[in-house]
């Protein structure tokens, strides 16, 4: 079996894992640190790691000064319930970086919003549409 781990570098990982959580429409958890938190769908699948940046020796975790959170990085989630997540990226950012839009190599809508570290995060339905 193969899992990926996909970890950021977030300034306050209890307000990150939560924005996640409320995105994702997922129930609300607080994370078990201060400096590392998950974000964990309901059949226990791990969707995303939130780090504290500078809290451990990696390298690239080491500060959020040392490159662009988001540049040429794009957390994709795919998701069965689509408008109730719209309805939920709405509440959570004063505007989305792209507006709901069908993607003509998946077929599927989908929208984008940067999350509070800056990160570029796009949610696009699983069926089309």
């Amino acid at each position: 079996m193969t899992r990926l781990w996909t970890i950021i570098g977030v300034a306050d990982v209890a307000r990150s894992v939560a924005w996640y959580q409320a995105l994702l429409g997922l129930p609300d958890g607080v994370p078990a640190h201060d400096y590392f938190g998950q974000v964990i769908a309901s059949d226990g699948t791990m969707l995303l790691c939130c780090h504290a940046w500078g809290a451990h020796d990696h390298p690239s975790l080491a500060s959020p000064h040392a490159g662009t959170p988001g540049n040429g990085f794009l957390l994709f989630f795919r998701l069965d319930a689509f408008d109730d997540a719209l309805l939920r990226a709405r509440q959570l950012a004063a505007r989305l970086s792209e507006e709901p839009h069908l993607n003509p190599n998946t077929g599927t809508p989908e929208f984008s919003l940067r999350d509070p570290d800056g990160y570029y995060v796009t949610i696009s339905a699983t069926t089309a549409a």
